[in-house]
């Protein structure tokens, strides 16, 4: 195979791109920070050239939360490694050009949907149904925000930028043939996940208008990650000048419909070419378009425009006139520039001259870029339910996100982030559950608890309010914790609901526990259980306060799957008391038990994505107690000393943390507060030192940048806030105090509001052990604070750094307001009462 000529990101930047970008509000230049993003972050695992236990991420062109993610689609043929989930891979053959795509999600793919693939030739051997006999290598690419380009072998160029709704692209054919091929059944395919899993093609339709400069349709999908259900996309095309030739198509339809319909094992056949209109109904023909452009003894140079909407073509079309109202691309990336420079990158500003570390400025603006492609805002987009509320898609997954991402868009994106609270109480208002991951208008898949809940508390007791019903969000929040979702029978977990709410409350409530022969994950989830129900105390504390009680002893159920007697295997020393499994008898279930294990970590595990042993440690909201049954402060050190060793770890993490030795493993969301809790222990410097540690090992300016998928850019705001010295603890109002990276930090929160970080003798190689602290020119002795100390207003925090371990912090520690609660092994309601909960109904909501 030819090798890809790798480009740096920075080399040949478009000259918007290279000056100051103005930005409209002020009369001051901005600077450019999006010349320190490298796209390409994460395209790549420990693997060289493959994607496999790399990010998953998109590369291509975006805006913040935009509905297009415009980039190529790739096909792996080695399938034992294969991952394209973003569309993109590094030596992938590329397949085509389309509008919608996820990034950084691991499981099957969804999207690569709205098509385009340029073609010097439809003569045979190439069979336009068929992508294997016209799929392309790459010779050279280059990836910038807001811009990506690519030679194919063929001598075809690639260059492309998107907007909000739409995307434009340039193709350079070389002298002879130019084609575009519009395959509206093209998708990207589940490889190596079975058949179950896949995305499929359930009809459309394709419309051509004047001469075929103009084409108009729809296409129906389904499947995919979160089982979806169908969803129809619209689509508007145009191309800068008349076709020579368009030509409509259709074929018989390939790909069976999962579950369902099977095809005979036929060849492929050839298309039937038709006119200007082909239409194919549920599980019926492919269609699609052929564009041809006369033979020139010349370089062609073809540039189309595509708009998408959920709700017409006709809007469709008026995306793609708005929002790219001209045909030279530079135009689009400059105004790309510079909405990702004036909407996100310019609310963290950090010095950028020469005495800077690159390095860091790259990542951190990288990590920005990457936390900020998904959720999509698709507000006047819903097709569903006609609402005045924003709506918001492709959140995959709020089991990814809750940990520390929401809090960064609490903070950076108040307006975003009070949309994306909205639109989850409007799903649940008119499908009946919030999700846990939604994409392609559909709820699926809950990996773990009811996670909107989390994402809502930290909002309330943060005091986000604004436009937001708190009223309906507290009764959405009752529906998780009380009503048993009906059960999907997914062959991912046929124990419960996949697709929302809390599968196995069926367990959690009469018993208080979850158990081993009835539910699947049923110790993570119990954990999970647990933390949902401490966010349903948080806002019961305002919202209903004579339930608070209740759900502040559910959430210390967790305790009732923690086993004191069962102990560690092959570690040396041997621990003590950790979570384990129960049947439902009652009895806990010891037998080979060991919590270094967990199977695959999957879905039909004890646990998901962590072992019992990573679990144990997961319980932010009663450090307290989590302390004392580690056995006490010196025991709960030692254990977590213990996780950060190297050739800890005993469980094969596969593709969830390749290259990962250690019992920690931050490449997985349950980790992510846990190098943090030596907090909790008054030992800040511990905290630095670890988190450190596992910053500079995994996280690299290089395309394996990312210790495993980015989770819709989760992985990503973890290391922002590792960057920013600051951590916060979900669902309540507190941020742990650690180590800056940069000495001087100018943060706009809440708007218009100013956090000023600044970091006094910081040498990010030696000296960067916090010594003081001052909070607002006032010594500070805590090694945490309240969100209300300087979140809303604004403020200083300077940190005086040195290169001694210093026990710096005299005040309390961090609190466990959890602690208080008590569980109860027996459950608060009978079976029938779970069963049989009634229904919730609207004209009970009081609004």
């Amino acid at each position: 195979m030819q090798p890809i000529t790798r480009m740096l990101w920075l080399a040949g930047f478009f000259a918007i791109t290279t000056a100051q970008v103005t930005n409209s509000s002020s009369s001051n230049a901005m600077v450019n920070y999006a010349q320190y993003v490298n796209p390409l972050i994460g395209s790549e695992g420990p693997i060289p050239g493959q994607a496999f236990g790399g990010g998953d991420i998109f590369v291509g062109g975006a805006v913040p939360f935009g509905v297009v993610k415009l980039g190529i689609d790739t096909y792996e043929t080695n399938l034992s490694l294969a991952t394209i989930n973003g569309g993109y891979t590094p030596q992938g053959l590329v397949t085509g050009v389309s509008m919608m795509h996820e990034s950084g999600t691991g499981g099957p793919p969804k999207y690569g949907i709205v098509h385009q693939m340029p073609l010097t030739t439809i003569q045979s051997p190439v069979n336009i149904l068929d992508n294997t006999t016209y799929w392309q290598r790459r010779v050279t690419e280059t990836a910038r925000v807001g811009h990506y380009s690519t030679n194919l072998e063929n001598g075809i160029s690639i260059s492309l930028s998107a907007a909000r709704h739409s995307g434009i692209l340039q193709y350079n054919f070389p002298p002879g043939e130019a084609y575009i091929l519009v395959d509206v059944s093209h998708y990207l395919p589940a490889l190596g996940f079975g058949q179950y899993t896949s995305q499929t093609f359930l009809g459309g339709q394709i419309e051509l208008q004047q001469g075929g400069k103009q084409y108009t349709g729809y296409g129906q999908y389904g499947g995919g990650f979160g089982e979806c259900a169908p969803m129809r996309v619209y689509f508007c095309g145009e191309f800068e000048h008349v076709p020579t030739q368009a030509q409509t198509w259709t074929a018989r339809n390939t790909d069976p419909y999962q579950r369902q319909h099977v095809f005979s094992n036929e060849p492929y056949g050839m298309p039937i070419f038709g006119n200007t209109t082909q239409e194919s109904g549920f599980l019926l023909d492919r269609v699609g378009a052929v564009f041809s452009w006369a033979n020139s003894s010349s370089a062609t140079t073809v540039i189309s425009k595509v708009g998408i909407s959920f709700i017409s073509a006709e809007k469709a079309c008026m995306f793609k006139d708005s929002e790219i109202p001209s045909w030279n691309i530079n135009d689009t990336v400059q105004a790309t520039v510079s909405e990702w420079n004036q909407d996100v990158f310019s609310k963290i500003q950090v010095p950028t001259d020469s005495s800077q570390n690159e390095t860091n400025l790259i990542l951190l603006y990288s990590s920005l870029y990457f936390m900020h492609l998904m959720p999509s805002d698709r507000t006047g987009e819903n097709p569903l339910w006609a609402s005045d509320e924003p709506s918001f898609d492709d959140i995959y997954t709020a089991w990814d996100i809750f940990r520390c991402t929401v809090t960064l868009y609490q903070l950076l994106q108040p307006d975003y982030y009070e949309g994306m609270i909205r639109s989850l109480i409007d799903i649940w208002r008119h499908e009946g559950y919030m999700p846990d991951g939604r994409s392609g208008n559909y709820n699926g898949l809950t990996q773990g608890g009811s996670n909107a809940d989390n994402i809502l508390a930290d909002a309330y007791v943060r005091g986000v309010r604004g436009g937001i019903n708190w009223t309906a969000g507290w009764v959405a929040m009752v529906k998780d914790a009380e009503v048993v979702p009906y059960n999907t029978f997914s062959p991912l977990d046929m124990t419960g609901s996949v697709k929302e709410g809390r599968g196995a409350l069926y367990d959690w409530i009469p018993l208080g526990f979850l158990t081993q022969n009835r539910s699947a994950r049923s110790l993570s989830r119990s954990v999970e259980y647990a933390a949902n129900d401490f966010a349903l105390y948080q806002v019961a504390l305002g919202e209903s306060p004579e339930q608070a009680q209740k759900y502040l002893n559910r959430s210390a159920q967790w305790q009732n799957n923690w086993s004191h007697n069962v102990t560690s295997v092959n570690t040396t020393p041997i621990f003590t008391g950790f979570l384990a499994p129960r049947l439902s008898d009652g009895a806990f279930n010891l037998s080979g038990y060991n919590p270094a294990l967990c199977g695959e970590c999957e879905w039909d595990s004890i646990s998901y994505e962590g072992t019992p042993f990573e679990y144990s440690f997961a319980v932010p909201h009663d450090l307290e107690t989590l302390i004392d049954f580690m056995g006490g402060a010196a025991g709960f050190e030692q254990r977590l000393d213990y996780i950060f060793q190297p050739n800890t770890s005993q469980q094969n993490l596969g593709a969830n943390g390749a290259g990962i030795t250690t019992i920690m493993n931050i490449g997985n969301e349950p980790d992510f507060a846990t190098p943090y809790l030596y907090n909790y222990l008054g030992k800040q410097h511990k905290s630095v030192q670890r988190s450190r540690a596992l910053a500079n090992q995994y996280f690299h300016n290089a395309n394996y940048g990312v210790p495993g998928n980015s989770d819709a850019g989760a992985l990503n705001s973890w290391l922002v806030w590792q960057m920013l010295g600051l951590y916060p603890i979900v669902t309540q109002p507190i941020f742990l105090l650690e180590s800056p990276w940069f000495n001087d930090i100018n943060m706009t929160i809440n708007n218009n509001a100013t956090l000023r970080i600044t970091a006094h003798n910081l040498d990010n190689a030696n000296s960067y052990y916090v010594q003081s602290v001052r909070f607002n020119g006032q010594p500070w002795t805590q090694n945490w604070f309240e969100h209300s100390d300087i979140m809303i207003s604004g403020g200083t925090i300077e940190f005086s750094m040195g290169s001694n371990q210093t026990q710096w912090e005299t005040g309390p520690v961090p609190p466990s307001p959890g602690h208080a609660g008590i569980p109860n092994p027996i459950g608060t309601y009978s079976m029938a009462e779970t069963i049989g909960l009634k229904r919730l109904k609207r004209r009970d909501l009081g609004f």
